[in-house]
């Protein structure tokens, strides 16, 4: 692989026209902002794949310091998996992952990609292959706080429930795991945020409806998608700790129906769900909502179109 970029995601880039952006910023090692940065987090989103190539996407908690980087290379993670939640087995040694640290407090946000190097008892160790920073956009500020978690395991659900359906709706936030297959120098795994006003997401039976709006230009995601359509959304309930964790095929829509894209949206994309899991109170935290990012308000008329219901 010649330069940050894989082949999907090169596809992806010419397909919404906006040519190979500036990548500066990727760099094969944590500069010292980020590593500092990992080690401020109660919580990091993470994400792998499995052999039958379904990803997975994760968050793990700990009290802040629980990630550590001993070296611009190296993440360690004094927390695994819970046993019982869908793919908690594959974040073992040898495999991709992606990780994400957001700060909701500050909108901050950088990722991470390489591959696991080591699982054990005392957590996860990580190889970084491609460190970057995301811009604060479609962020909502929350304050985090320690909460009550559950012990039970995930229940796999018949997507999709009304506790599900009504869950999406009222998310302003959720997490997209793809990878690229094959096996680019990264590992090609990721995860990413999406932000936008609640119902933002749009559910019409099994398929979500999800938009794309303008971000760094780089298509992580859709560059993944390109080459393999399976992906792992992670929806997280802030006031109760639930996770609502799926699996399914994506299709994007790269050109607009006739009267254009609602303001704001340069492209959709359309997930069929094909496995669903709940889990309840998951997470030992809580969030208190502050505000929505400013350029979160300005996509109101997506959620007020019929045209991706």
């Amino acid at each position: 692989m010649e330069g940050p970029f894989h082949a999907g995601e090169l596809v992806a880039q010419a397909l919404a026209g906006v040519g190979t952006p500036w990548a500066g910023g990727i760099r094969p090692f944590m500069p010292d902002q980020h590593r500092d940065f990992f080690a401020l987090l109660p919580y990091l989103f993470i994400a792998t794949v499995g052999d039958d190539g379904w990803p997975v996407a994760t968050v793990l908690t700990g009290q802040p310091g629980f990630v550590q980087s001993p070296n611009p290379t190296t993440l360690t993670i004094a927390a695994l998996p819970r046993a019982g939640e869908p793919g908690a087995e594959l974040f073992a040694a040898g495999r991709p992952f992606g990780a994400l640290g957001l700060d909701f407090a500050t909108r901050r946000r950088n990722r991470a990609n390489g591959r696991i190097t080591a699982a054990g008892e005392g957590g996860l160790t990580l190889q970084v292959l491609q460190s970057f920073g995301n811009c604060p956009q479609y962020i909502q500020t929350r304050a985090v706080q320690a909460g009550p978690a559950a012990t039970r395991p995930a229940e796999a659900i018949a997507f999709p429930t009304p506790q599900a359906a009504a869950q999406i709706a009222r998310a302003d936030t959720m997490f997209v795991a793809s990878h690229a297959g094959g096996d680019n120098a990264n590992g090609g795994v990721d995860i990413s945020h999406r932000g936008g006003l609640p119902g933002f997401v749009k559910v019409d039976g099994e398929v979500l409806t999800v938009p794309d709006f303008r971000g760094n230009r780089f298509f992580n995601t859709l560059g993944n998608l390109v080459l393999d359509p399976r992906a792992a959304l992670l929806f997280v309930d802030f006031a109760t700790g639930d996770l609502l964790h799926l699996q399914g095929r994506a299709e994007i829509d790269w050109e607009a129906p006739a009267g254009g894209w609602p303001e704001g949206v340069q492209r959709q994309w359309r997930l069929t769900v094909e496995r669903a899991w709940r889990r309840p109170a998951a997470l030992p935290l809580r969030w208190t909502f502050g505000d929505y990012s400013p350029v979160t308000l300005a996509t109101a008329a997506w959620n007020a179109s019929a045209a991706a219901a």
